[in-house]
């Protein structure tokens, strides 16, 4: 017989309904970690979708802001290039002609929903208007050398050369961030043509300067000529769809 005094064994306690499925030992809320990624996912790529659009909008703000200027760019130039008798005026209007053509192609681009199926054709044609830009320059330039053709004075060239010096470089700066970032090769060349409308700006500046300081006429052609090489790398690299770095 047992001792009724003695000790008594401890009750055995079986959990069962929700109790059982608690957390317990080094497995404790396991499921937990799974199930918190399987909700954070959808979060995540619904912020990078929104991003994406963010992107995609400010390109299309860009390239409409790029389209814009250039447009009374060409227009400003062309007619005061006639009235200096300036190859130098009129081929930067037709450059920027060039660049309406390459920004309204990004645009059309970006007009679709899924923008990155005619980014190869956006390309091609941003890449022929870098060819297109080299050929007339260069043309244009060996022309003037040969005739040395001496165009008169043109406050008119000298404001709108000064003033693209500051526009153009920012509008490029920001056009190609956000193609970066979006990871739009066509975005980034865009902006790559409008840096080198830049540049050209920079190079009407100090022909149209220095030719009406010092009569140096030859030194404007000379430095389209770099310009129209730098054109014609560009071109290749867009061509090539190289320009996403």
């Amino acid at each position: 017989m047992s001792d009724p005094t003695g000790p008594r064994p401890l009750p055995v306690i079986t959990t069962v309904g929700p109790v059982a499925d608690s957390c317990s030992g080094d497995d404790c809320c396991a499921a937990e970690p799974a199930a918190a990624a399987q909700t954070a996912a959808p979060a995540a790529s619904a912020a990078l979708d929104g991003r994406r659009q963010l992107l995609a909008g400010r390109v299309r703000l860009l390239v409409a802001a790029t389209i814009s200027y250039n447009v009374i760019e060409a227009i400003v130039a062309l007619t005061a290039g006639r009235v200096a008798g300036s190859t130098a005026l009129i081929g930067f209007g037709l450059d920027s002609i060039v660049e309406v053509a390459s920004a309204t192609a990004v645009a059309w681009q970006f007009s679709a929903v899924d923008h990155e199926r005619r980014e190869r054709t956006a390309l091609r044609v941003i890449a022929v208007s870098f060819f297109a830009l080299a050929a007339y320059v260069s043309f244009e330039s060996v022309t003037a050398l040969i005739d040395a053709h001496r165009p008169e004075h043109s406050t008119v060239g000298l404001f709108l050369a000064a003033l693209s010096l500051v526009v153009m470089p920012v509008l490029s700066a920001a056009q190609r961030r956000a193609g970066r970032e979006l990871g739009s090769k066509s975005a980034v060349a865009d902006s790559k043509q409008t840096l080198l409308c830049t540049y050209l700006s920079a190079v009407l500046l100090v022909g149209l300067a220095v030719n009406s300081l010092f009569g140096w006429w030859w030194a404007d052609p000379i430095a389209a000529l770099v310009i129209a090489t730098v054109a014609v790398k560009e071109g290749r690299e867009a061509w090539r769809g190289h320009h996403c770095c």
